[in-house]
C-alpha cells in the first residue's frame, strides 16, 4: 500500500479562506494605516487599522448601524448607508492626524460600484488619502439614494400592495422611500459637522 502526502496548507486562517497572506503582505509594505472595509448583508463596518509587531491596532472603527444615532432611518446595508458610513469613519480619522490610507478589501471580490466602494468614496469624501480609480465609484444618484426614490415612486403608482411590501421597514421607521434623498442629505450634514 502506498502512501500519499497530503499537503497541509500551514495559516489556519488561509486554510479556512479568512485571509490572504499575499494580499497583506503587500498592503503591509506600503507602511500606511488599512482601511479596512467588510460587508455583511444588512451591515457595513469601516475600520483604520494599523499594523504593530504585537498585532493589529484599530484607530476607528465605525459600524452601519451608528448611523441610527446619528438619526439615520434607513436601511443599514444599502449604498447610501455605506456612503455614510465611510463618510463617518473618514471625519473620526481626520480627528486622529491619519491623513492617508490603503484599501483593504480583503476577500470580497472587487464590483464596480458596489457598498464597499460606496464607503471608499465617503471616506476620500472626508478628506483621506487613498490610491485609486475613480471609474470603480458609485454615480452620485446611487449614492444619494435618487435610485431607491425613483423606484419607489414607481411602484407607488403602480401597486399599493406591492409598495407596502417592499418599503416595509422604511414605512415603519416613518420615512417614505422617496424622500430618501433629502433624509440622505441632512445625515450628510450632520456628519460634516
Amino acid at each position: 500500500m502506498v502512501r500519499r502526502k497530503v499537503r497541509r496548507i500551514p495559516h489556519r486562517r488561509r486554510r479556512e479562506k479568512k485571509t490572504d497572506y499575499k494580499l497583506r503582505l503587500r498592503l503591509l509594505k506600503s507602511g500606511k494605516p488599512r482601511l479596512a472595509i467588510r460587508r455583511s448583508s444588512s451591515n457595513l463596518t469601516c475600520q483604520i487599522v494599523k499594523y504593530s509587531q504585537e498585532g493589529d491596532r484599530v484607530m476607528v472603527s465605525v459600524n452601519s448601524t451608528h448611523l441610527r444615532k446619528i438619526g439615520w432611518k434607513g436601511h443599514t446595508g444599502n449604498v447610501t448607508a455605506a456612503y455614510l458610513t465611510g463618510l463617518l469613519c473618514g471625519e473620526k480619522a481626520k480627528k486622529l492626524k491619519v491623513n492617508e490610507a490603503v484599501l483593504d478589501i480583503g476577500l470580497h471580490t472587487s464590483t464596480k460600484g458596489s457598498r464597499i466602494y460606496a464607503v471608499l468614496k465617503g471616506v476620500l469624501d472626508s478628506g483621506l488619502k487613498i490610491p485609486h480609480s475613480s471609474d470603480i465609484l458609485p454615480q452620485e444618484d446611487r449614492v444619494s439614494g435618487k435610485h431607491i426614490a425613483d423606484y419607489a415612486a414607481k411602484i407607488k403608482k403602480e401597486d399599493q400592495a406591492k409598495y407596502k411590501k417592499i418599503f416595509s421597514s422604511y414605512l415603519k421607521n416613518k420615512i417614505p422611500p422617496e424622500t430618501l434623498p433629502a433624509h440622505f442629505a441632512t445625515i450628510k450634514k450632520k456628519i460634516a459637522k
